[in-house]
């Protein structure tokens, strides 16, 4: 912390903007937005861990308040300086004021917020002081980094291949390699770039790394997942080495910076729909004694909180207030921290109204995607709340991508041997042109995947036939019930080689789709190497070995790993030439020659019934042509290949074989003789013809 002498410190007027603590010559600027409160005091600690402030200076609203803004210019105080706010009011829950003159708050505009060894959530709940045991907000001076002249690679979402993970999750088992210190960390990723490297990941999304409260969990449980966000701005502090919030700052754009130099951008899972602060219940850490009404949707009859997002509380972002730090906030996260991208969790809460009405035109979600700043970066929509808002295929702009929650069902029901699901299959590996060609969206519109982190891992979607919740306390009646899913005869592990087969030649069926449909591929941090949850489907209270990436899969199913490397060298060595970036998915399709086949050429199978299907595809740029066999049955079927006189056919995959024979590179596929091919029952097939 760098300060003076305390004779030094002296209170002088300010200015209300910037909001937030900014760094000047002898000093630091503060500005609070509260329109209702009566009196704002600003507290200076010497640490996080002390019981008193040293010094408590209140604002004068005559010389320190202008429209809704309280601001302060204190000397003598600068980097690393440990502060917070006591916010007096009225106290009026059903018209939405809840002002605590006794809870200490932090600034909404932290870069940098610290916990103290007392630290206590339910001191945050209910009447009294939490004085000693709250969080605190500290100054923070961004000046100084060396960037090494490092730049984001800026990848086009042709060749963008997206890779989902937990920060701590990542390299937190013991069996990662990384020194103890270093496991669970920003500085861990670092050591495991070459891993994303050869797996062919061209983007990193980070689940949340915004600073979260990990006792917002069952009792005797941590919040791991981090969808709990104290604060839109601050690095989760546990995610460095020193577990220190201004050496986290650092440590993460060290990361950022070495994996722009490998050619992988970073996309952030920001979460904006909620916070920890819950509903009525629930603690007092900052928007609430703050100005409650702008930072959430309330009930005008009742003052109680609107819950749009499961969470207990709504964020109200179409108000100006918090619209506008929200803004502030995706700029800070590009222009200061360098990242590439942002991925909005229950992304359609922000397209609600202060009534929780959706609008045609939500001005926050336009906003997003207009700002200049954000031009250059993916913005990524999971286009849906948990309210009954489901938008995908709807959600506003030009420029929004959507997690397509129907690839993942259908392609999940597809495989699994459903009824009904070919045709649905069919409109999912060409970019889902039922969903987006009405409004002429982009081929890349649509964020595939089949799993993420919330859900059944890979490997647990073909193990399981339900979810198996039980270590997270709540009687197994969390997690979604809709998971699609199957066990192949066995619930759970299983030594029996047949079951555990089908369930291999499922994780390379939905692997290989994944990479060959068009639109953007996602996949979730171990999917590669089927990780196990043991069928927990809701692991955000799991900070243990149910959720870490146990590295030692990576030799356990090298044949898995071996496959979806080759499979992104399939798809990276395309010759796209971003030919289709600036086409609508009508427009691709309609330059793609397709036909559709069933066991006989042009002959598909749309019924209710069928469970297989096949296609030709010939690329509008090489004129090669791929000759795809996708047969969920489960038992054999033998297909007739399409004549192609002019070159060979090619065997470039075959999930039915074992590793290496499952999977080639287009230059060493071998020839296939034969007019006919047998496909196992649950399996995938791809030929290629290279144009002569």
């Amino acid at each position: 912390m760098e300060f003076f002498a305390e004779n030094e410190i002296r209170a002088l007027q300010g200015e209300p903007y910037p909001l937030g603590a900014t760094m000047k010559d002898q000093g630091v600027n503060f500005s609070l937005y509260s329109k209702d409160a009566t009196r704002v005091t600003l507290l200076l600690f010497d640490n996080p861990d002390a019981s008193q402030p040293f010094r408590s200076i209140e604002l004068n609203p005559v010389d320190h308040k202008r429209g809704h803004y309280w601001f302060m210019f204190v000397t003598g105080i600068g980097h690393g300086q440990v502060y917070g706010f006591q916010v007096a009011g009225p106290w009026k829950p059903r018209t939405g004021l809840r002002f605590d003159r006794d809870k200490v708050l932090i600034d909404p505009y932290s870069q940098a917020i610290c916990f103290g060894q007392n630290y206590s959530r339910d001191r945050a709940i209910g009447p009294g002081s939490n004085m000693g045991s709250s969080m605190l907000s500290m100054v923070v001076d961004q000046h100084g980094f060396d960037w090494q002249g490092a730049t984001s690679p800026n990848h086009s979402l042709t060749d963008t291949m997206i890779y989902e993970m937990h920060v701590g999750g990542f390299t937190r088992h013991p069996s990662s390699g990384i020194e103890e210190t270093r496991q669970g960390t920003f500085a861990g990723i670092i050591e495991k770039i070459p891993y994303l490297k050869s797996l062919g990941v061209t983007a990193v999304e980070l689940m949340p790394i915004q600073q979260f409260d990990v006792q917002d969990a069952p009792e005797g449980r941590q919040n791991y997942w981090g969808y709990s966000p104290i604060n839109f701005f601050a690095i989760h502090a546990d995610y460095s080495v020193e577990k220190e919030p201004l050496a986290a700052i650092n440590e993460f754009k060290t990361m950022v910076r070495e994996l722009h130099k490998a050619g992988i951008e970073v996309i952030l899972d920001v979460v904006f729909n909620h916070t920890a602060e819950g509903d009525e219940s629930g603690p007092t850490f900052c928007f609430k004694g703050l100005q409650n009404g702008a930072y959430y949707l309330l009930d005008k009859s009742n003052g109680k909180y609107a819950n749009y997002s499961g969470c207990g509380n709504t964020c109200n972002a179409n108000n100006s207030v918090l619209r506008r730090m929200i803004i502030d906030a995706l700029h800070y996260w590009v222009t200061e921290m360098h990242v590439d991208g942002f991925r909005f969790d229950l992304a359609s809460v922000l397209a609600r109204d202060s009534q929780g009405h959706p609008m045609k035109e939500p001005p926050l979600l336009w906003s997003i995607d207009s700002d200049p700043i954000l031009s250059s970066t993916k913005i990524i929509a999971e286009a849906w709340d948990a309210a009954g808002l489901y938008q995908v295929g709807s959600f506003i702009g030009d420029r929004w991508n959507e997690w397509n929650g129907k690839y993942r069902d259908d392609v999940r029901a597809f495989w699994r041997g459903d009824n009904g699901y070919v045709g649905r299959f069919a409109s999912r590996i060409l970019g889902s042109p039922d969903i987006y060609c009405s409004h002429r969206h982009s081929p890349h519109r649509s964020v595939n995947f089949i799993c993420a982190h919330d859900g059944f891992t890979l490997n647990d979607l073909v193990s399981y036939s339900k979810k198996h919740n039980h270590a997270n306390g709540e009687n197994n009646c969390d997690g979604d019930n809709h998971n699609v899913s199957s066990n192949y005869g066995i619930e759970g592990p299983t030594a029996i080689a047949e079951i555990d087969n089908i369930r291999n030649r499922q994780c390379k069926n939905m692997l290989a789709t994944l990479f060959l449909s068009l639109g953007t591929p996602m996949i979730c941090m171990g999917d590669e190497v089927r990780r196990t949850q043991q069928g927990n489907n809701n692991a955000y209270c799991q900070d243990n070995e149910i959720s870490w990436f146990d590295w030692r899969l990576a030799d356990k199913h090298a044949d898995i790993h071996r496959f979806v490397t080759q499979l992104s060298q399939i798809r990276s060595a395309e010759p796209t030439i971003d030919w289709n970036m600036h086409m609508s998915l009508s427009s691709v399709l309609e330059n793609v020659g397709i036909s559709w086949h069933g066991t006989e050429p042009n002959k598909p199978d749309w019924s209710e019934h069928s469970h297989s299907l096949a296609l030709t595809v010939n690329h509008p740029i090489t004129k090669d042509e791929l000759y795809v066999i996708c047969n969920a049955y489960w038992d054999p079927l033998e297909f007739t290949i399409p004549d192609r006189n002019s070159s060979d056919w090619h065997i470039l995959i075959n999930t039915a074989e074992p590793s290496p024979g499952d999977i080639y590179t287009i230059e060493q596929a071998p020839k296939y003789q034969g007019n006919t091919i047998l496909a196992t029952g649950r399996s995938m097939i791809v030929m290629v013809a290279k144009k002569s």
